[in-house]
């Protein structure tokens, strides 16, 4: 059951507003129904489809007779009367009825053929009766070109086909050659099938190819592999088959939208370390190893929203609970817990979820060490911190903290100065100021010393000079400023301030 804040919230998605009325958006809702009479007497249910009605006066009067908690209609027209504890939603003209029964059936009362693969899904079976229809192998795409389902009879598929299935994508060569010959500009444009010829270099025989869409959104799309292009009733037949499609992924879509929802709250429950931690952990189908925690943000051209639900819905997909991490969507932030005693597994994973994004998305990301269920509160703000770390250096693999503790301590000490005051007195200031107003490399040859602990060979391989030009620039910093190179605790400041200076 969901209540029916949560039923305005996805329908949102869709284009649905809430026009009117004051009902309580926590109620929870059992039933849908149409407008319809039996024996006299009206159907109840606590979703209304106001199908048909011309007024929402109309509606209101269907609503009240079926009991309902919530009405969706098409009439954009305030009522005349107030709604009072009936919720008005008004829906996108752009949505059918049929896709948006198919939406609310599956919130209100499925939970089966979900797209992050918990239950099962006749997504399959309806490949295969397309295929049928069609004469033809047929694969069914998501929007990134990932394998949703695929027909029987795979046996003979061509080079381009078997390595699609294989590894669940259509490889980025072919993703590449079909760009350029503008197949997927035609999917985001038209609803029409398409023919792609032949391309012996791509190991591609043929194919038919048809947008999958839900009003103005392209949800996927089918291919079928054909040496010629579809005439008559077979593409009609493909045709049709891509809105049925449109419905499947619709409701699949909408059940693990609440799946999403449940594993997020769990997610963000367990990264608080309450006292049934393990408990939790259990409940998420995570395993009693080493967890990390990685934190990821991603922005498009600067807009971060977006983004970040593409991020959240594609770390949250995959096959049920065989999926090794589990992930929550918090503020700004997308949070997963993955099994992974070493580092590379993390990176590894996050790695993988990059390349499966599309490519103007720019994610950054930061790994905790590894931790116990109990102490995923800790590796969170490890998690943030190694984040942080890599949005502020833009190092190309993501920090994790058990090897990049000691930068991470740098950047905690670099904000810190950042939010305070710096000193513009003392050694390094001074050396600094004379550096800028003589064009001396003081600054640097005090860093190189410390770095090498006073040896002048050392600091003067490290600098490309001569041993001898170390010990004349360290004389003259001597007489520059308060230096005393031989107090520990002043050698100590002196690396910090310039650790977090520069």
């Amino acid at each position: 059951m969901i209540t029916l804040d949560r039923l305005i919230n996805v329908l949102g998605g869709y284009g649905a507003r809430w026009q009117a009325g004051t009902a309580d958006r926590s109620t929870e809702l059992r039933s849908v129904v149409l407008p319809e009479v039996v024996d006299g007497h009206p159907m109840p249910g606590d979703v209304l489809l106001a199908v048909g009605a011309s007024t929402q006066a109309e509606a209101l009067d269907w609503a009240s007779s079926a009991g309902a908690v919530v009405v969706l209609t098409r009439v954009a027209e305030r009522p005349a009367r107030d709604p009072g504890d009936v919720a008005v939603v008004v829906i996108d003209s752009a949505m059918s009825w049929s896709e948006l029964a198919a939406v609310v059936y599956g919130l209100v009362l499925e939970g089966r053929e979900t797209e992050s693969g918990r239950g099962p899904t006749d997504l399959f079976a309806l490949a295969d009766s397309l295929s049928g229809a069609v004469g033809g192998a047929v694969v069914i795409e998501d929007r990134s070109s990932r394998v949703l389902a695929f027909s029987r009879g795979q046996q003979d598929a061509d080079p381009a086909r078997a390595a699609t299935i294989l590894a669940r994508q259509a490889p980025a060569e072919l993703r590449a050659r079909l760009q350029t010959r503008g197949v997927f500009d035609h999917l985001t444009a038209s609803d029409e099938p398409l023919f792609v010829p032949a391309d012996d270099d791509a190991g591609l025989t043929g194919r038919m190819v048809v947008a999958v869409r839900a009003g103005r959104e392209l949800l996927g799309s089918v291919w079928v592999a054909t040496a010629r292009a579809l005439t008559g009733q077979r593409r009609r037949a493909l045709a049709d088959g891509a809105h049925t499609v449109a419905l499947h992924l619709l409701r699949s879509r909408a059940s693990a939208d609440l799946e999403r929802q449940v594993e997020s709250e769990l997610v963000i429950r367990l990264l608080e370390a309450p006292a049934d931690s393990a408990t939790l952990a259990s409940r998420l189908g995570l395993p009693p190893t080493a967890l990390r925690v990685i934190a990821l943000r991603a922005q498009d051209n600067g807009e971060r929203h977006a983004a970040l639900l593409q991020t959240f819905e594609l770390a949250t997909a995959g096959f049920g609970w065989s999926r090794p991490s589990r992930s929550a969507l918090a503020d700004t932030t997308v949070y997963t817990v993955l099994a992974a005693d070493e580092a590379a597994v993390a990176r590894a994973w996050v790695s993988a979820l990059i390349t499966a994004l599309p490519r103007q998305l720019t994610v950054q990301a930061g790994i905790s060490a590894p931790a116990t269920a109990t102490d995923l509160a800790a590796a969170r703000r490890e998690a943030d911190e190694c984040l942080a770390l890599h949005e502020g250096t833009g190092v190309t693999d993501p920090p994790a903290y058990d090897e990049s503790w000691n930068a991470v301590v740098l950047q905690r000490l670099k904000t810190a100065a950042d939010a305070g005051r710096r000193p513009h007195r003392g050694a390094v200031a001074e050396l600094r100021a004379h550096d800028a107003a003589h064009g001396t490399a003081y600054v640097a040859t005090l860093r190189a010393w410390l770095q090498e602990r006073g040896d002048p060979g050392r600091t003067a391989a490290r600098l490309g000079i001569h041993e001898n030009t170390v010990r004349y620039r360290v004389r003259r910093m001597a007489d520059l400023t308060d230096l005393r190179l031989d107090d520990a605790d002043k050698r100590f400041a002196m690396m910090i301030e310039l650790a977090v200076r520069d």
